[in-house]
């Protein structure tokens, strides 16, 4: 028999898990951690295949790291503008670094009789000319929210990397720069890209997994002093919670996969999912103590029952994380399967190493005389008796709470910005809010522009649709600054009127048809970034402001609007792209993921739950219970006001997998007391006073493990935090107060 073997080999089991977890516990040092836009990209996507292909005829929109450098009242001083081209200077030799530009470096383009030419825009060794640079540079749309803010105290140094930097590339880039800082003694600095983003989110991963687990770890210690009182069997607890944590990550270590932003779930995940199993199994094995029984036959019961309620909890905890596989999101998808890796690590342990592991002590060593009991019993004796005399009342107020929910469900919307994404109170943040309110922002927005049949990119008809697009983009409010072909053209028109700002204008077509060869010549430099090599598609480059993905998508259906009506597409077409419509197209895909992966989650619990109860009617009350708390979730969203995107997603997935385990626990506990008794009445008060218990500490437990990523300094942590805490309690009181009435209602 099974169990004797179980039995008989508890001490090997025991040094197995030991033996796990120190190897587990070694290899954590070789844990991946990883931030990048791209793993963000909705997968199979055929904008996204545009995109990429896009990139490859030109360059990626992200490929730059912004360093602001701050100097009062005015950036125009002979000192600081030397300190920055000596700063420009080192900079070239960052390594991954292709090119440098700063306002020391940026020059006019000039036409002489020799041929083009150059001009300095300051004169840094000449304070004299130094006031009539800064109204000039501060009147130039070219060099405004570029390389300068708008009142001069603050500039901008251009760092163009090598395309794809991974995360050792980042973190290197990073360093030297931060040294060169140092060097040159800039203190007042902000940085934005995509080195900057992948270095420091990398590194704030790595601190908030190790904060939630110290954080997460004293809280289940207070709650397991509270629940046993007695040493050894908080530390066995506390011991198979830890064995746990540790082989999940070790696992994660050894398969090589990658931590991304939510990783800091992961620790909080484990130790909360750890926890319920320890108390179900704790509980159960203790109850047979009490009753007499020795400790191989109390060790076999609780497998018997609740280890198999258990697993089913773990399975169908494991399906609803595995939903998440339905989502174009890489991230999405990597967490839903390493949750249910741990998950079924998580029922592993449990049955492996802390069933065993209680065999070995004595009863009295085990269990504290718990004067609570009494109060546990009368309070859930009055939910029962509650549930028996207000059947009606109850229906009434489930009513009105799904509708409440569903009112609620249509104010969800998916205008989702960056900010909110970034961790609050961090460099990083402010960084990226000074150079939205300074400069251009980060969001890029891209215009491809496919040249017809029988034209030039050189051509005046050509050129004239590009400037006058250029221009209505950059004429929106959300957009500062552009960049395209015909702002070479129109550099060259102030080039030939002797560098007078006012001919910053498309030339006419006499001065323009005269000048295409130098046009060419001043366009050599920039061709391979707005003019593809075959001169068959340009680019048109902007940033816009942080304004959110549904507000980014009425402007671009603005711009589409315009370019229909007002460019002659058999001289040139254009369609959007860029990494940020690629990542705002995430919204469009959470709503259909979400909806899909739950609709599979809820067919797969009513398999098990049919396959168990063998009842087609415990289908729907299986469900009913946890259904609720979704359209809690999914209404609080909408009152909130909380931007459904791809982090918050995740909720519903965990919100499902672990109410779904009280409910699994109460129904397998209410069979077998109804098998025992026959008599339904008899088996809900057995149920009450037996699960009850159980189902409620689990449920403080979760709710204050969650209630710790208020703490987060990540917003998306946080939300996640308050939706799944709250959430839980409606879980909790949906399988307490309306399954018995549901049980009733189908006389099961």
């Amino acid at each position: 028999m099974w169990f004797e073997s179980f039995y008989k080999n508890r001490k090997g089991l025991i040094i197995l898990f030991v033996i796990l977890s120190i190897l587990s516990a070694c290899s954590l040092p070789f844990l991946k951690f990883a931030f990048n836009f791209e793993q963000f990209f909705p997968v199979g996507d055929e904008d996204l295949d545009y995109f990429q292909e896009f990139i490859a005829e030109f360059e990626s929109d992200d490929n730059f790291l912004l360093i602001a450098v701050e100097h009062q009242p005015s950036i125009f001083d002979t000192s600081f503008l030397q300190t920055l081209e000596a700063f420009t200077e080192d900079c070239k030799s960052v390594s991954h670094v292709k090119n440098v530009q700063s306002l020391t470096t940026f020059k006019y383009p000039t036409v002489t009789p020799f041929g083009p030419g150059a001009l300095d825009a300051v004169h840094i060794d000449n304070p004299l000319l130094l006031k009539q640079d800064s109204i000039r540079l501060l009147s130039d749309e070219r060099i405004v929210y570029n390389l300068l803010n708008k009142k001069g105290d603050a500039t901008v140094v251009v760092l163009k990397t090598i395309e794809d930097t991974q995360i050792e590339e980042c973190n290197q880039i990073i360093d030297e720069v931060n040294a060169l800082l140092v060097k040159h003694e800039i203190e007042d600095y902000h940085m934005l890209g995509r080195a900057y983003f992948q270095s420091e989110l990398s590194a704030f991963q790595f601190r908030e997994i190790i904060l939630s687990t110290i954080v997460s770890g004293i809280l289940i210690s207070i709650v397991m002093i509270l629940m046993f009182r007695k040493w050894r069997s908080i530390l066995i607890a506390l011991g198979s919670i830890g064995v746990g944590l540790l082989i999940f990550m070790g696992t994660l270590s050894v398969l090589g996969r990658e931590l991304t932003l939510m990783a800091a779930l992961y620790p909080i995940l484990m130790l909360i999912v750890g926890t319920s199993d320890v108390v179900h199994i704790m509980t159960k094995y203790f109850d047979e103590l009490k009753k007499g029984n020795d400790k191989k036959e109390s060790i076999k019961i609780t497998i018997k029952q609740i280890g198999m309620a258990t697993l089913l909890t773990s399975l169908t905890t494991a399906a609803g994380f595995a939903t998440l596989l339905t989502s174009r999101i890489i991230p999405i998808k990597d967490f839903g399967i390493n949750s249910a890796i741990g998950v079924v690590i998580a029922y592993i342990v449990v049955i492996g190493f802390t069933c065993p592991l209680m065999t070995y002590f004595k009863k009295e060593d085990l269990i504290a005389v718990n004067k609570q009991n009494n109060f546990w019993s009368k309070w859930l004796s009055r939910s029962y008796e509650f549930t028996l005399h207000n059947g009606g009342k109850i229906a009434i107020g489930s009513v009105i709470f799904i509708c409440a929910c569903l009112y609620g469900m249509t104010q969800v919307h998916t205008n989702y910005d960056l900010t909110s994404n970034l961790p609050r109170g961090e460099k990083i943040t402010e960084d990226f809010k000074f150079f939205e309110q300074q400069f251009a922002g980060f969001r890029p927005l891209e215009l491809a522009g496919y040249i017809q049949e029988g034209n030039g990119y050189t051509d005046y008809a050509v050129m004239d649709a590009i400037s006058r697009t250029e221009n209505f983009v950059k004429s929106q409010e959300e957009i500062n600054t552009t960049i395209s072909p015909a702002t070479i053209a129109r550099s060259l028109n102030q080039a030939l009127n002797n560098n007078d700002y006012d001919f910053y204008t498309m030339p006419d077509t006499s001065v323009y048809n005269k000048a295409k060869g130098i046009l060419t010549l001043l366009s050599a430099n920039s061709a391979n970034m707005l003019v593809s090599k075959d001169q068959q598609k340009i680019r048109i480059s902007s940033r816009v402001k942080d304004i959110g993905a549904d507000n980014v998508k009425l402007l671009s259906g603005r711009i589409d609007k315009w370019i229909g009506e007002n460019v002659d597409s058999s001289v040139i077409q254009f369609k959007q792209t860029g990494t940020g419509l690629i990542l705002d197209k995430n919204s469009e895909f959470v709503r259909e993921s979400l909806l899909y992966g739950l609709g599979l989650a809820l067919l797969i619990v009513s398999l098990l739950m049919g396959l168990l109860f063998r009842d087609w009617k415990v289908l729907f009350i299986a469900l009913l219970p946890n259904v609720l708390p979704l359209l809690f979730a999914a209404g609080l969203i909408g009152y909130l006001g909380i931007a459904l995107e791809a982090g918050v997603s995740i909720v519903f997935a965990i919100i499902f997998g672990i109410a779904v385990d009280d409910t699994i626990h109460f129904m397998s506990k209410y069979k077998l007391a109804k098998t025992q008794y026959n008599d339904r009445e008899k088996a809900l008060q057995v149920t009450f006073q037996e699960t009850g218990k159980a189902i409620i500490f689990t449920t403080i437990i979760l709710f204050f493990g969650f209630m710790i990523l208020l703490f987060s300094a990540n917003l998306p942590s946080v939300v996640i935090g308050l939706l799944i805490s709250v959430t839980l309690v409606s879980a909790v009181i949906a399988d307490l107060i309306l399954l018995p009435v549901v049980l009733r209602w189908f006389d099961i």
